[in-house]
């Protein structure tokens, strides 16, 4: 009860800020349609083609790392700012909660972004489904917990929403760039290209691009995306400030 006491406002606020609803989703679904085009024509392997394989699982960890890096964490901070931290502080919520709380209303956002942007890929491009639904999901699944780890550390520190918002936009970009956001890693030095793989966004990238192909995850990746959840969480948990 308590949980959904947290829950429910929350998404109201989501609801209610169009800046905060609209452009996390509408900015990855305008990646997607300026590059699908000529990736549709393009089949790498197994009738898979460079849509399925490369710009869908870019465009969806875009969106899973706007959404939880840069919008989320503003929410918090704006309660911060307005004191409802400070009230919620003398109740038996803990910072735990109130973080979980504000997580699950961002990835009710990105699963609708999601099978937004799978079904435009699909209808007006004839992507393909993946090959391994199953990992799939349970990559998603990780790729957003480890992705909204990191925006918890920005939730859990930054004073008001422009300071969360500046924030979470050099971890969103520092991420990104490394992750192969604005072209290929093989196009950065060696050392970069390697510390980007290793990285929850770079790390998500791949392994969802392993697992939309069919082919074995790797565990590598799987394992960066786990420790990003468990360091992520536990130091937003201990950085944590009510006010």
């Amino acid at each position: 009860r308590s949980m959904l006491l947290l829950i429910i406002p929350g998404g109201k606020m989501v609801v209610r800020d169009t800046a905060g609803l609209i452009v996390p989703l509408g900015l990855p679904l305008l990646v997607l349609l300026t590059s699908a085009g000529s990736a549709a024509d393009q089949v790498i392997e197994n009738g898979m083609t460079a849509l399925d394989l490369f710009v869908l699982p870019l465009v969806l960890v875009i969106m899973i790392a706007t959404i939880g890096v840069i919008n989320m964490p503003s929410f918090l901070a704006y309660y911060r700012r307005t004191g409802i931290l400070r009230r919620l502080a003398v109740t038996p919520a803990s910072p735990f909660m109130v973080l979980a709380a504000q997580a699950v209303v961002s990835a009710i956002q990105i699963i609708v972004g999601i099978i937004a942007a799978f079904a435009l890929a699909a209808l007006a491009f004839g992507a393909n489904p993946p090959a391994n639904i199953a990992a799939t999901i349970g990559v998603v699944v990780l790729a957003i917990a480890a992705l909204y780890s990191v925006g918890l550390i920005v939730a859990a520190v930054a004073p008001t929403p422009n300071s969360s918002v500046a924030l979470g936009l050099i971890a969103f970009f520092a991420l990104g760039a490394l992750g192969g956001m604005f072209g290929g890693r093989e196009a950065l030095p060696a050392p970069l290209a390697e510390l980007g793989g290793w990285l929850p966004f770079g790390a998500a990238v791949d392994a969802l691009t392993a697992a939309w192909a069919g082919a074995p995850v790797p565990v590598e990746q799987l394992l960066c995306l786990g420790g990003t959840v468990v360091v992520g969480t536990v130091t937003a948990a201990l950085l944590f400030r009510w006010e």
